[in-house]
């Protein structure tokens, strides 16, 4: 705790979360989101390739929030791998019975820093 000594109560809450994030990610075995800066640049691709246009961080819109999906996934073997196939291949009937359609305009490593960012939103 040494590291937090004179510093703001919202620095220290907001170094948490950064780690807590990057520790989330990494045991995802995606790359690590160090701090609050590359969670914003994650979030930013994920407008520019339209993934927002149906899923919201923490509402259902016409699909899952990432919340939710990161609470199903939570703590699962596999999880980043099975998140980034369905951001790139599309997938049927996992929440109901609106499919997910394929992203092909999102590339290989960005499905993965996708799905790394998703699940570094659930619940602690």
């Amino acid at each position: 705790m040494k590291e937090f000594a004179g510093k703001s109560a919202s620095a220290m809450i907001g170094a948490c979360l950064t780690m807590a994030a990057g520790a989330a990610i990494a045991q995802a075995n995606v790359p690590s989101a160090h701090d609050a800066t590359q969670a914003s640049v994650i979030e930013k691709l994920a407008r520019e390739r339209n993934c927002m246009t149906c899923h919201a961080t923490n509402r259902t819109l016409l699909a899952p929030s990432y919340r939710d999906i990161a609470k199903r996934y939570a703590g699962q073997a596999g999880a980043a791998d099975e998140i980034a196939r369905s951001i790139a291949d599309g997938s049927r009937g996992k929440w109901g019975s609106i499919p997910m359609p394929a992203s092909p305009q999102v590339a290989p490593d960005e499905a993965t820093l996708l799905a790394g960012w998703i699940l570094g939103m659930a619940p602690r």
